[in-house]
């Protein structure tokens, strides 16, 4: 800055220039880092005086803008004490945060608008010199008042009143000087809020690289069994079993795939989990009792590959008027209670089904090395295949790479892969946890081994009722499934030695 502008002298003596007009300050150096649009350029047809600044800077060898320590805020329903979470450097400026809430997530990047929004703040209007009414500005009862301090002990006391009749902009004055000027409303909104609207809504921060989760459980007070979930360190491999994408299967209260796009909000969803309010910050035991927390509806623990373990308490759902089908929340040993949606907190609602997977039969056809097929009225055989080359490893296969052999038999490895590709055709309805194994013979049996897992499985279909069959997975209850498509396999068994074509659809 030239000698010329370094030589203005301080704001009382500029104000005390005022008498019939303007007295003019152009704005030529840029903001501080970290300032807001309150603060930017203005029209080059207008001049701008500054309000408020620090003038202690001005016989330094070179100019810099002050440093704001504190500012408090007064307005109609809080007070807020602004204080710097940490001191500029030349690398980066300060940062600032609210005075007793360093212990929460706040919205900093808000809050430090209360400061710097004020910093070297430029009017462009002078409304009127020793206004006789300030009722008419709302200046008599301010919306706000801001006391600032700056790092060199420079103080100010600026009074936010009513919007102009344009509401881009806003009255205000400066303790001490009895001129209404307007500043920019956008550099104003902040000193308005409340402290619960400072508080960050984000319940756990997502790291910049998440961790594993290793296993994931749900317990909840409306179903009488637990959900988990664990990661599935397998190989990563074309020719894994897959059947889904997912990297992690059910273990409780059934053993499942899961479906990727379904389970990803259960199983990673705790991180960046997003909250619709702030019921309550720095809360008691009497307001973790109130939100229903103390004995949580609901728990969810998720342990990660990091070593930390999180711990996220739900409410039993309720109604909101504003937010739908919503949850308290809180973490374990936290201290603010959220309001969170069901949409968001799946784990409130999620059931079994919602996140599994359908498909009952997940083997990739060129993994099957042996394959069993029988009906309730005497019809079997038996599959097997092998590689023509046993030692060749590809990227992929196709018939041409197996030789089949059905009942002992040489049989068409492409027929073998086209019934093949019906049984695994049909997904599931639902699961039958719990449901009692008929006494009666199934209708249909199917047991393959997979020469990649090394596991052999074997499939029950039973006859639930005139539209549903269930299945039974290694003697076990799983699934329920359309009973047309039992009679479709019973139907194409009977077909496999044959040259007609296996039916491929049912109702």
């Amino acid at each position: 800055m030239n000698k010329t502008a370094k030589g203005i002298i301080a704001l009382g003596a500029v104000l005390a220039l005022l008498g019939g007009g303007y007295a003019a300050l152009r704005l030529t150096e840029p903001k501080e880092e970290g300032g807001s649009s309150a603060s930017s350029e203005v029209s080059e047809e207008k001049q701008s005086v500054i309000l408020i600044k620090d003038d202690a800077t001005e016989d330094t060898a070179e100019y810099h803008a002050g440093v704001i320590k504190t500012v408090d805020v007064k307005n109609a329903t809080d007070e807020l004490h602004v204080v710097q979470k940490s001191s500029k450097t030349e690398e980066s400026a300060a940062l600032y945060t609210l005075d007793g809430y360093q212990d929460v997530l706040m919205k900093d990047s808000i809050i430090g608008t209360l400061a710097n929004n004020v910093n070297e703040l430029a009017t462009d209007d002078l409304i009127e010199e020793n206004p006789a009414d300030l009722a008419k500005f709302g200046l008599a009862s301010p919306t706000a008042t801001v006391d600032i301090v700056y790092e060199s002990g420079k103080k100010f006391r600026l009074l936010v009143g009513d919007k102009a009749p344009s509401g881009d902009m806003t009255y205000v004055m400066l303790d001490g000087v009895n001129n209404v000027y307007t500043v920019r409303s956008s550099a104003l909104d902040n000193y308005t809020k409340t402290t619960m609207e400072l508080v960050e809504t984000t319940v756990l921060e997502s790291p910049d690289e998440l961790p594993i989760v290793k296993s994931l459980k749900i317990e909840r007070d409306d179903i009488d069994y637990d959900i988990l979930l664990k990661y599935d360190d397998k190989e990563d491999d074309s020719q894994h079993s897959g059947g889904t994408s997912s990297a992690h299967v059910m273990v409780e209260p059934t053993s499942a795939y899961l479906a990727v796009e379904r389970a990803t909000d259960i199983t990673t969803g705790m991180f960046g989990l997003s909250a619709a309010d702030v019921y309550s910050v720095h809360c008691t035991d009497a307001d973790i009792a109130e939100a229903g927390l103390k004995d949580p509806f609901c728990t969810v623990t998720m342990e990660c590959d990091d070593g930390k373990t999180h711990v996220l308490l739900l409410s039993e759902p309720f109604s909101d008027s504003e937010n739908g089908k919503c949850c308290y929340a809180m973490l374990e040993g936290g201290n603010v209670i959220y309001t969170v949606t069901t949409e968001n907190a799946k784990w409130a609602v999620v059931k079994p089904i919602d996140i599994a997977s359908k498909i009952f039969i997940a083997s990739y056809v060129w993994n099957i090395s042996d394959l069993k097929v029988s009906t309730n009225s005497g019809d079997k055989g038996e599959f097997k295949l092998t590689k023509k080359n046993p030692n060749e490893e590809k990227d992929s296969y196709t018939y041409e790479d197996f030789n089949a052999e059905y009942n002992g038999k040489e049989f068409d490895s492409e027929r073998f892969r086209q019934f093949y590709s019906f049984l695994i055709s049909a997904n599931a309805e639902d699961f039958a946890l719990g449901e009692k194994i008929p006494d009666s013979a199934p209708m249909a049996s199917v047991e393959y081994t997979d020469s990649h897992t090394n596991e052999t499985v074997k499939l029950d279909f039973y006859e639930l009722s005139s539209m549903t069959a269930l299945i039974a997975v290694n003697g076990e209850s799983k699934f329920k499934v359309t009973k047309s498509y039992v009679e479709t396999l019973v139907g194409n068994i009977q077909k496999i030695e044959g040259a007609e074509d296996f039916v491929t659809t049912w109702k």
